[in-house]
Order: C-alpha cells, then sequence, then structure tokens
C-alpha cells in the first residue's frame, strides 16, 4: 500500500492543532510546558505571551509562581538556545543535550579565545563559584580570569555555562520582572528533581506529537541532535509514516491529530522565536519563504497568523501593539486580527 500523501495545508492544521493554536486548551500550564517540549525563551517575557496564545484563562502568576517555586526553570536545552520547561523535564532533557551544547561551545569564537585554558579545568573552577551563588557571565568570566590571566573573560563565562548544567534564576524570568541573567548549577537550584534521563527515542515521539509529522532533518533541526536516522530506524514499527508532496517521509506517533486542511484557524500572535515558526527545517508549513526575509527583519521573530499561516509580524511601542501585514488581508481576517491584537494588548497592559 503506497503512503499516504499529506498537503501543505494538513501539515499545517497538524502543526496548530499539537501547538494548541487551532483552540485555546485548558490545561495546566505544567502539563502545557510538557506537552510542547518546553518553550523558547532566550526572550523572558516570550512565555508568558505563547501561553496566553495557547490556554483558556491563561493568568501570568500561574507562569511566574511556577518558576519561583523552582518547579518551572530556564535553561539551555534544544539547539543550545534558552528553553523554559518544567524542572522534571530539564532533569530529562539537559544530559541529552549536553552534546548538542558541548558543540555550539568548539564552534563558537569563544573556544578560540581561552588563551590556553583546559575547558575541564574552566568547568571545575566554576562549578565551585556557580554551587554557592547564582552570577552573571559578567561577573563569572573575571573571576574564572584571576586563574586564567591570559584567557577573554567572556569565553571563559561562555565555557562555564555552556559546558555544565547551569539554569537561570529568578527575578529573571518572572512576570514583568528585569534583572541580569545569572546562573547557577542545577543540581544546587533543583536538587528534588530526581527524574530519569530521557531516552532519545522518547525525546524523538515527544517531538512528533508536538510537531508532526516530520522528517528527521525536522527533528535533528528542533533538537541540535545529529545521527537521529539510525534512532528512527530502530523505531519503525511503533511509528506511522507518510509522505508530503515533494515526496520526502513524513514520520509520525500513532493517533495524533491530523485536522483537515480547510478547518477554521483563528488569528494569532506569536511570541518572540515561538517554536511554531522554528522548530522545523522545512519551515513552509507555517511560514512562506518569500516572506522569511520581511519578517525576520524584526530581531525578535514576532509574527501573527491568518488562516493557520504567517501573515505579517507585530510590535509593541507606548504600550500600543502595532501590526505589519505582508499580505493583503480581506476584512473578516482584518476584524479577526485586530480582535485578537485587541486582547492581547488587555494582557499585557493587566
Amino acid at each position: 500500500m503506497s503512503e499516504r500523501v499529506l498537503t501543505l495545508g494538513e501539515l499545517n492544521r497538524a502543526l496548530l492543532a499539537r501547538q494548541m493554536l487551532l483552540e485555546r486548551c485548558s490545561i495546566s500550564v505544567g502539563d502545557a510546558l510538557e506537552r510542547l517540549v518546553g518553550m523558547q525563551s532566550q526572550e523572558p517575557q516570550a512565555p508568558y505571551i505563547g501561553l496566553w496564545s495557547r490556554l483558556e484563562g491563561f493568568r501570568p502568576e500561574q507562569l511566574s509562581d511556577l518558576i519561583a517555586d523552582r518547579k518551572a526553570v530556564r535553561g539551555a536545552l534544544m539547539r543550545a538556545t534558552v528553553h523554559l520547561v518544567t524542572a522534571a523535564d530539564w532533569q530529562r532533557l539537559s544530559a541529552l543535550t549536553a552534546p548538542v551544547l558541548a558543540r555550539a561551545f568548539k564552534g563558537s569564537q569563544f573556544s578560540k579565545q581561552l588563551g590556553g585554558a583546559d575547558p575541564e579545568q574552566v568547568v571545575t573552577a566554576a562549578r565551585e563559584l556557580l554551587s554557592v551563588t547564582a552570577l552573571s557571565r559578567a561577573d563569572l568570566g573575571p573571576a574564572l580570569a584571576a586563574r586564567w590571566p591570559g584567557a577573554d573573560p567572556p569565553s571563559l563565562a561562555q565555557a562555564a555555562t555552556m559546558l555544565m548544567p547551569v539554569v537561570q534564576v529568578p527575578p529573571r524570568g518572572l512576570w514583568r520582572a528585569s534583572g541580569q541573567a545569572k546562573w547557577i548549577t542545577a543540581d544546587v537550584w533543583l536538587p528534588d528533581a530526581a527524574v530519569e534521563h530521557e531516552r532519545v527515542e522518547t525525546i524523538v515521539r515527544r517531538y512528533l506529537a508536538a510537531f508532526g509529522p516530520a522528517t528527521v532533518k525536522d527533528i535533528q533541526a528542533w533538537s541540535g541532535l545529529t545521527r537521529l536516522k539510525q534512532v528512527v530506524d530502530g523505531m519503525r514499527e511503533e511509528l506511522c509514516s507518510f509522505r508530503d508532496e515533494q515526496g520526502r517521509e513524513l514520520l509520525d506517533v500513532p493517533g495524533a491529530p491530523l485536522p483537515e486542511a480547510g478547518c477554521p484557524a483563528p488569528a494569532r500572535l506569536l511570541p518572540p522565536f515561538d517554536n511554531t515558526i522554528l522548530g522545523h527545517s522545512d519551515r513552509t508549513r507555517v511560514i512562506d519563504p518569500a516572506h522569511w526575509q520581511a519578517v525576520s527583519q524584526d530581531r525578535l521573530l514576532r509574527m501573527f497568523l491568518v488562516d493557520g499561516f504567517v501573515a505579517g509580524s507585530w510590535s509593541v511601542a507606548d504600550g500600543q501593539i502595532f501590526t505589519r501585514p505582508l499580505v493583503p488581508l480581506s476584512a473578516k481576517a482584518t476584524r479577526e486580527l485586530a480582535q485578537e491584537t485587541e486582547r492581547l494588548q488587555a494582557f499585557l497592559r493587566a
């Protein structure tokens, strides 16, 4: 039997359904974070907007309290970028993604500016400091440079925070709170979160449930992990297989949502760096490649969806949200976008 071919519209609606963007869901913030396998969070306030777009009746304190109570945490994971995850997911994912961070550091300019300092020794010295108190990279670098005066202080700090499991501490990440990014060792901040490390096979399943159907390249682009074809080949008996309109194999978990291409997709404003946009190697299921250059001029990648696809970008100035459409919008779409914009504006002002 030939494999079912999924159209671009079907892939779009599948992604939106799994990302909770077709309709807002009534689940807890912790459950949402785990369903999404974390939320990209180098912009500290972004997850609040992302959860508002996805959850019915979301209130900022629901997330802020989780972070303050150490039940959710921010740190570098997938793609070596800062993600917000539950404390349990941090323990599951940090060991799995450690090689991703190590590879990113090795390929960076920082690794070339250590002045002969051995990275393992740098990590050992940094662990002694960050096990006692949280430090910013601006403070950690000079403290380490006292031992390695020939090294570049920012590079020493980058080595320390990329080559061992560290997390960022509040007030950074709390609702409307400001503060430097300060790092502390994860085992000090999360001493009671004893959870088994995630297996690669499990993260493949979780990715597909949140972003699929998808190619092996997509999984690797989202996670930063490499050589996943061998892993996937060993899982074929438990996975579904489709094809896209270009003939590429798409993998999926059984029973995951596959809505019809024509099902309604409401206007949605996505937060900075939302994984809906960045979670695939091939992003055409949510954005026309011809539009990427225009929307990426906003360094925060704030985009909005109309009928399921990126139709423009948005920004905030003086408490007012401004939308910049890339394509002509119908009167109905313009009205829906304006209503959603007003709701987000009210949320940000509350």
